[in-house]
């Protein structure tokens, strides 16, 4: 995910935490909040428990916001996103979009994965949760949340042509182009709107496409 330059720079803007316990997640953070949690393990040189926590309508001094690491529930780091963490045994990678997070995950030395958990009181957790418990409900709800970036991208993209081609020195050399579809504002807004659910359900579940979920951006 991050090459090695990136990865460089991401480490140096890690700051010491300041030691303040972890607090629980609560009832009404759902929309503003994300923890996840990686757990000890001896085997793989791990002898902490770690835990992200993003507080996505919270910035530091420079209006960022910023990824909190905690170690065995202690404020150990904290760094602007998107943010890597060393570890022992790899390093964690924790990466945001404008609907949520878009990864968190532990990577090993030897390169291989894991995604941290999310705190089953989270949006993320409820909807992992849900993935468990009613896994074909899951399927038709990850499918609907494709089609409610797709039908918006092909609905919107003759109009965003459209536009683009009247601006004088393109349509000088390319010419205007009329679109097919011309809808009233807010059936675009409503198409908008459609695109943000569906890349917020897809950040649920840390999942993410640039040709996809940038549709919303």
């Amino acid at each position: 995910m991050f090459d090695e330059w990136r990865r460089r720079r991401a480490v140096a803007r890690i700051k010491p935490g300041d030691g303040r316990p972890l607090r629980r997640f609560r009832w009404w953070q759902p929309l503003s909040r994300s923890l996840f949690y990686l757990s000890a393990d001896g085997s793989a040189g791990r002898p902490a428990d770690y835990a992200i926590d993003v507080r996505h309508l919270r910035s530091d001094e420079n209006g960022d916001t910023e990824a909190h690491l905690y170690r065995d529930r202690v404020h150990h780091a904290r760094a602007r996103l998107p943010a890597v963490f060393p570890v022992e045994g790899g390093e964690i990678e924790v990466v945001t979009s404008p609907f949520g997070i878009r990864r968190c995950h532990y990577v090993t030395y030897a390169g291989t994965e894991q995604q941290l958990v999310p705190d089953p009181r989270s949006a993320e957790g409820r909807r992992a949760r849900l993935d468990r418990e009613r896994p074909v409900l899951s399927r038709w709800i990850g499918v609907l949340s494709i089609v409610l970036i797709v039908v918006p991208l092909l609905l919107g993209l003759p109009q965003t042509v459209a536009s683009l081609s009247r601006i004088p020195p393109l349509a000088e050399r390319f010419g205007v182009f009329d679109s097919p579809i011309d809808a009233p504002a807010w059936f675009n807004i409503a198409l908008t709107v459609a695109a943000a659910v569906g890349s917020t359900e897809r950040a649920l579940r840390l999942r993410y496409s640039r040709w996809l979920d940038s549709v919303a951006n």
